[in-house]
């Protein structure tokens, strides 16, 4: 009997690469190409072809774990372990009140468990005190976005536009280690006659690729970027007319761009003139050029800021909103853009709606059927709600994240979740933060459930089940599901996945992250939607003309209303005018949305009586009309250089910069478990230069002890002149002695809240073996 391939996408990074799942008779899965996926057309790096590994009962969690009289960690069952759940968080919101309930997610979650974690939140707990590990990744390029924009979507254009642009400005992403599939597509760039230029302090496999590479100083990139755009206004190369037709705020940031001229910015980025006004030329030169930045210029106490000054370019040059150009974003985890648009930010609600939006709560409240008064306001950012375990917060519940290695400062981090009264996790593996839990919940993985992520194009995915999870396993729905349950909410928290979505759909219309239009059988028809994608077509609801016409958002805070970017402003994808919808089911017992919910348990579109109502084709491509502002421009914010929070001097000498490497992901707690991955990246290490390794008298391989004022790690040298000499990088993969972020500063952005994970100050010393 032949098996059943599954098509489906990779659990890792934020390009949701296509792979084909097949189960084996020895209960192995095997992973295969899938061709016709048009991210990464069948390629997949050591992740994707071993991401199967992880599914082996004996890598896995099989049962829930509760804590004894002894402090160990034993085998329960489901009953017990949810009981024991439901009472330390009751106990907690007893006696200190609902915000001393914590709750922090992921962005590896699907869309539907986003959206009911942040539900779960608000409607059950009645706590404000949710953010998630995605903050610590997009959030200062989401804030420079929607500031510039309007709104906040990773590339607001598909991949496949890379290679046709004529440059592409890659700024602090090392791409060909951390989403090797992608590579092609700059390769792909050059071949077609296009320049890439890769700015990082490291000689990166990606900057091997690159026709130029600036290495300036690690934190400096606001300056760098601030001396480029002074170089395009000083050599006459501001596209005035687009300027003057489709933005607004350009004398003050022009004003601001002219404090940095070329000689103070290469005083300061390490980066020559001539290399400087050679970047400006090729970037200018093209009709079509891009800037896409990444983890480095934005993982900085002043990273919206700094993504600001890259936009700016873009807009004095006429790029973003033209075809084949523009600013985008490098989302990094697997549903990290879909993570941060349905609720389970500090200050979110589904749909990108802002929490202190009346209009926004209103709408959702709605759909909830609750008071939009009982809906707490805005809590703690993610590190900040971290730093008030055991003090405010009293009880936390986590899932998929593992803060006591990803977190800045961790050993700090780590006390604090010590020091709770209550921890609870929902994870796949034992990770070092499950390890300090009071009950830990095996749930299930990508392969075992069905699902939606969105990648970094705004391309809404629907992950396939392929296998049937071991007993003893449950899904995060049915925990939230069971857990609100016992905490008294009994409807509302549905269990499956399409269920949910359908929620989901009616909570998101009209938002800025509109998905209204989006069903799951379009997206097995489609292999994916781009979003903003309507309900209905954007003609029928609101013309050209009208005030609430296409990329006109309504409310006060423009997310309040129809979907702030529709077709006329972009350039929408291909596909049939019409497409007939499924029959609406019959409401179903503790559907979606609770009591006083209005609408369908599904949420989907009536089908007029004359015929199915036009369906809108979705948005591959973003701007290219007007922007998603309330008058249409986009909005050139002025900024200027400012210092790391965290400078070098006489005891602390030299920078450190942070990481990843190919063979493994995030804090590693599923990568570490796969032997071939190991073999290939078996632990941490301290990348230096010659003439830093000479001065410390270290050699090949030698432990280095990195210290910064939050602590001390350990790893073997790496000596490459590929390094600046005054910086070293390390990887923050691991636990232990080796962990990176023992070090990092948790220096907040003012506007992200991102901390400043890419540049602090150290010293070096040699360590007795």
């Amino acid at each position: 009997m032949q098996s059943t391939v599954t098509p489906t996408h990779c659990p890792y990074c934020a390009l949701q690469c296509g792979m084909n799942l097949t189960p084996a008779p020895d209960g192995t899965v095997e992973v295969s190409e899938r061709a016709d996926f048009p991210v990464n057309r069948g390629a997949l790096c050591g992740k994707g072809r071993t991401a199967a590994a992880v599914l082996a009962p004996g890598v896995r969690l099989t049962s829930p774990l509760v804590r004894d009289e002894g402090g160990t960690l034993v085998p329960a069952s489901w009953d017990e372990a949810l009981d024991r759940i439901a009472a330390g968080l009751g106990r907690t919101r007893a006696h200190y009140g609902p915000d001393a309930l914590g709750v922090f997610g992921g962005g590896g979650l699907t869309n539907e468990k986003a959206y009911t974690l942040g539900k779960f939140a608000r409607v059950v707990l009645g706590t404000s005190q949710i953010d998630y590990n995605g903050r610590f990744c997009m959030s200062s390029a989401a804030a420079a976005g929607i500031k510039a924009f309007g709104l906040d979507r990773g590339l607001p254009f598909p991949l496949e536009d890379i290679p046709k642009s004529g440059c592409v400005i890659l700024v602090g992403s090392n791409l060909a280690e951390t989403m090797p599939p992608s590579l092609r597509f700059f390769t792909e760039l050059r071949e077609n006659g296009g320049t890439l230029i890769v700015i990082d302090p490291r000689r990166t496999k990606t900057a091997e690729q690159a026709d130029l590479h600036l290495a300036p100083r690690p934190g400096t990139d606001l300056a760098l970027a601030l001396g480029l755009l002074h170089l395009v206004i000083a050599e006459g190369r501001v596209d005035e007319d687009y300027v003057g037709e489709r933005t607004v705020g350009w004398e003050e940031a022009r004003a601001a761009a002219m404090a940095h001229w070329p000689e103070y910015v290469e005083r300061i980025t390490g980066v020559s003139v001539p290399q400087l006004r050679e970047t400006v030329r090729l970037f200018c030169e093209p009709e079509s050029a891009m800037v896409l930045t990444a983890r480095g210029p934005e993982q900085q106490s002043k990273g919206t800021d700094t993504v600001g000054a890259w936009i700016n370019l873009c807009l004095a040059t006429g790029r973003a909103g033209r075809p084949l150009s523009g600013y985008g974003c490098l989302t990094g985890q697997g549903n990290g853009q879909g993570g941060r648009e349905h609720g389970q930010k500090a200050d979110q609600l589904p749909g990108y709606r802002k929490l202190d939006d009346p209009a926004a709560r209103a709408h959702v409240a709605e759909v909830w059927g609750v008071d939009p008064d009982s809906l707490p306001g805005p809590g703690r950012s993610a590190y900040e709600l971290l730093d008030a375990l055991g003090t405010d917060i009293k009880s936390l519940l986590l899932m998929a994240s593992n803060p006591v290695v990803s977190a800045p400062r961790a050993a700090h981090i780590e006390e604090r979740i010590r020091s709770l009264d209550f921890l609870a996790v929902c994870d796949v593996v034992l990770s070092e933060t499950a390890a300090l839990a009071d009950v830990v919940l095996p749930v299930t993985q990508w392969a075992e459930e069905t699902g939606t992520t969105t990648n970094l194009e705004g391309r809404v995915l629907l992950r396939r089940r392929a296998v049937t999870p071991p007993d003893g396993i449950r899904s995060d729905l049915e925990v939230l599901h069971e857990l609100a349950a016992r905490l008294g909410v009994e409807k509302g928290f549905p269990t499956d996945p399409e269920e949910v979505f359908e929620e989901l759909r009616r909570a998101s219309a009209g938002g800025a992250a509109d998905y209204s239009g989006i069903t799951y059988r379009r997206l097995a028809e489609e292999d994916g939607v781009f979003w903003p994608c309507p309900a209905e077509a954007v003609e029928e609801a609101a013309g050209p003309g009208s005030p609430e016409g296409p990329g006109s958002p309504s409310g006060a805070d423009g997310q309040g209303g129809r979907s702030a970017v529709t077709e006329s402003g972009v350039d929408p994808a291909p596909g049939p005018a019409e497409r007939p919808l499924p029959a609406e089911p019959a409401e179903p017992e503790g559907a979606a949305g609770g009591p006083g919910a209005r609408g369908s348990a599904s949420g989907r579109p009536a089908v007029a009586a004359d015929g199915p109502a036009p369906v809108h084709p979705g948005t591959p491509r973003l701007f290219l009309d007007r922007f998603a502002t309330p008058d249409g421009r986009a909005r050139f914010v002025p900024v200027s250089h400012r210092a790391t929070a965290e400078e070098p001097d006489d005891e602390y000498p030299v920078l450190l910069t942070t990481g990843r490497v190919v063979a493994q992901y995030q804090s590693g707690a599923q990568t570490r478990r796969v032997a071939e991955l190991n073999a290939a990246a078996p632990g941490p290490f301290v990348e230096l230069h010659p003439r830093l390794a000479a001065r410390l008298g270290a050699a090949e391989g030698d432990p280095v002890a990195v210290v910064s004022r939050r602590g001390r790690a350990v790893a073997p040298a790496r000596i490459t002149d590929a390094i600046r000499p005054d910086t070293v990088f390390m990887p923050f993969h691991w636990p232990g002695e080796g962990r990176a972020n023992t070090l990092t500063n948790p220096a907040l952005d003012p506007t992200s809240r991102m901390p400043e994970f890419k540049a602090c100050a150290v010293r070096l010393e040699t360590v007795e073996t």
